[in-house]
């Protein structure tokens, strides 16, 4: 991971400098200057109106009594989406202009959700009294494993 952050932060600029140097030959310095300034205020300006219509997308399933998780997800994106398009880059424009298009939005999260279901465990714990006793169980890999507290005191502070 480290290694991937030090390619990040130090390759990716180096490339966008490259590209944008190449771009100013061709197209000329200001003509390039003025495309990634455009891009970053259009950019802005798209990740702004998405970003509320995320917003009130969120308060219209909490009304409705569901969990925005894709909704929020989404938000999570244009917000990265948002960050690109302000660091100026023909690169970074370039995915954070993608991102702000919701069919792009959906193959992301089926991604995200494939390498989070590969990497993340979920484990869950729950106490409860019965009969007078501390009780336990714990959801392992689908599987509960129940217990009891044989002996247990209470400190006090």
């Amino acid at each position: 991971m480290l290694l991937l952050l030090f390619l990040l932060f130090t390759l990716m600029p180096l490339l966008e400098l490259w590209l944008l140097f190449q771009l100013s030959g061709v197209f000329g310095f200001w003509t390039t200057i003025a495309v990634v300034l455009l891009t970053g205020f259009v950019g802005a300006w798209l990740a702004k109106m998405q970003g509320w219509l995320t917003m009130f997308r969120i308060r219209s399933e909490l009304a409705e009594g569901k969990l925005p998780a894709e909704a929020m997800g989404d938000g999570v994106m244009l917000l990265v989406a948002g960050v690109l398009l302000i660091t100026p880059g023909v690169i970074t424009d370039v995915v954070g202009l993608s991102l702000l298009l919701p069919p792009v939005r959906v193959v992301v999260r089926k991604i995200l959700k494939a390498w989070l279901a590969r990497h993340v465990k979920i484990e869950t714990n729950a106490s409860f009294w019965t009969d007078g006793q501390r009780g336990s169980a714990q959801v392992r890999d689908g599987k509960v494993v129940e217990g009891r507290v044989v002996d247990a005191h209470v400190v006090e502070d």
